[in-house]
């Protein structure tokens, strides 16, 4: 140990820049810390951090990400005609031809079993709502707007015109002068598969599936198989066909932009190297047009297009085209001032031209950079 501590000591002695710490990088990582501490409660109260977290709502945040895994039904009566309507989503096309069993229409009134331990009653005179068999709410409609006779709940929204309750995520009723609206919430994607028109409708995948196997066909003129695809990419509800289309031309305009960006920036990334193009004024101003193709968001060239060309895919193509064109350029060129020279010298030492030397001695280097960005 002695032995250890000694040549320890001969060490400092002999070099004590390297045994001691090193207070320039001490203070420098402390300084930078001390930076980045201050920069962050700048941005928290330039931006009124705590003001946004403390208006943040967890319940509404909830409820919008309900609309992501559950579907609801609508119960709507209206308080002038009387007439009764249950859909899905409130949509009209998606109308019950005939009630389902939850909603029972007995004389004036209408019984609908929300789940969950809740029931309403609905007539143009009131609405009830139960809960565990307990009457929570009491609502008639007025002349001036809905007349509350129950006592009023923290998850009512009370205005002149409308009363509003949810006293569960998957229940909510709305009131006004005019009409009565339950909102019942379920979860899983109703009608995903087939719509309400489909005569498939209340098929599941698996069902649909041995149908697709069966030798009973539900129509003669064409096969079960022909039928089930036909109707899963005609719903009118999720528009499995149109969204795909969407889709596909989605992924055209992606690939026609960039590889037009690729092409395009190749020659001109070249032209912005230093290895290749002596020329400082010219590397500069293309880099400069690199700068501002990248920097313009696509986004807003596409606006600028739209403007000029219409809504539809050429817009899209182009102003990927023009900011995919910047950001190439700049990747291509450094890849390019990145070749090894070594290759490039040997090629002209046997004589090769500029151009062959560029040909045989850089791009063989390069190429493997430039598809994998190009593809990426």
């Amino acid at each position: 140990m002695m032995t250890i501590t000694t040549h320890m000591e001969t060490l400092a002695a002999a070099y004590p820049k390297a045994i001691e710490p090193n207070r320039r990088k001490q203070a420098a990582w402390a300084a930078g810390l001390l930076a980045l501490i201050g920069y962050l409660v700048y941005v928290w109260a330039a931006f009124d951090v705590s003001s946004a977290m403390a208006r943040a709502s967890m319940d509404r945040a909830s409820l919008l990400a309900l609309d992501s895994y559950a579907y609801k039904h609508h119960v709507q009566l209206s308080l002038k005609s009387g007439d009764l309507s249950v859909n899905l989503e409130g949509n009209r096309r998606t109308n019950f031809d005939v009630l389902p069993d939850w909603v029972v229409a007995e004389g004036d009134e209408t019984r609908v079993d929300m789940g969950r331990g809740y029931a309403a009653t609905i007539s143009q005179n009131s609405l009830r709502l139960m809960h565990d068999g307990v009457l929570i709410t009491d609502i008639t409609p007025g002349a001036d707007g809905p007349i509350l006779h129950s006592p009023p709940q923290d998850w009512m929204r009370i205005a002149a015109n409308k009363i509003e309750g949810r006293p569960d995520k998957y229940i909510r009723f709305i009131i006004t002068k005019t009409k009565i609206t339950l909102q019942i919430y379920s979860t899983g994607w109703e009608n995903f598969w087939f719509d309400n028109a489909s005569p498939l409708h209340g098929t599941s995948l698996w069902q649909a599936i041995g149908l697709a196997f069966s030798d009973d066909r539900i129509e003669a003129e064409r096969s079960n198989l022909s039928l089930i695809t036909d109707e899963i990419w005609g719903n009118n509800e999720w528009q499995h066909g149109q969204v795909m289309h969407a889709m596909m031309i989605t992924v055209l305009m992606a690939f026609c932009g960039t590889i037009l960006a690729a092409i395009t920036a190749l020659p001109l990334s070249f032209m912005a190297a230093k290895n290749i193009n002596p020329l400082r004024f010219i590397r500069g101003m293309v880099k400069r047009f690199f700068d501002f193709l990248r920097g313009v968001d696509a986004l807003i060239w596409s606006l600028i297009f739209i403007r000029a060309f219409g809504l539809g895919p050429l817009s899209g193509i182009l102003a990927l085209w023009f900011t995919d064109t910047g950001t190439f350029g700049k990747l291509f060129s450094e890849a390019i001032e990145n070749a090894n020279k070594n290759q490039m010298e040997g090629v002209s030492s046997v004589g090769a031209g500029k151009v062959q030397t560029t040909w045989f001695g850089v791009i063989p280097q390069i190429l493997p950079v430039l598809i994998s960005q190009t593809l990426y």
